[in-house]
């Protein structure tokens, strides 16, 4: 499973509800579609280092090449359906991007290690 972080901030003249309503907009358009797994959006609540940002964005998706995961734009353009959040995605000041994974050691053969 790849899980895929980002944190940000809205400029201070944007809208969280906008912001807000054109994330589901997207990512349930992309869920419907199975492009992914699923996501989730989190506001920060005065805990946590304030250079990640106030909104943190998690996408799981499963087993897709990156070569699947072209479905996701097209010619360098968001799908026609989800131009909202595009358009909301402009507006963030600030964005920091991870990819996490599964960490499958916790299922691996111990004693084989190549080191």
């Amino acid at each position: 499973m790849d899980i895929y972080h980002a944190w940000c901030d809205l400029k201070p003249d944007s809208s969280d509800i906008a912001f807000c309503e054109g994330v589901t907009k997207y990512l349930g358009h992309l869920k419907s579609e199975g492009l992914i797994e699923s996501w989730r959006l989190t506001r920060a609540n005065s805990l946590g280092p304030p250079t990640l940002g106030e909104f943190h964005l998690l996408i799981e998706v499963k087993g897709r090449p990156p070569s699947a995961r072209r479905g996701l734009r097209t010619r360098g353009r968001p799908p026609r359906a989800d131009r909202g959040f595009h358009l909301a995605s402009i507006r963030l000041c600030r964005r920091v991007f991870a990819l996490y994974r599964d960490f499958l050691i916790l299922s691996a053969t111990r004693g084989e290690e190549k080191f």
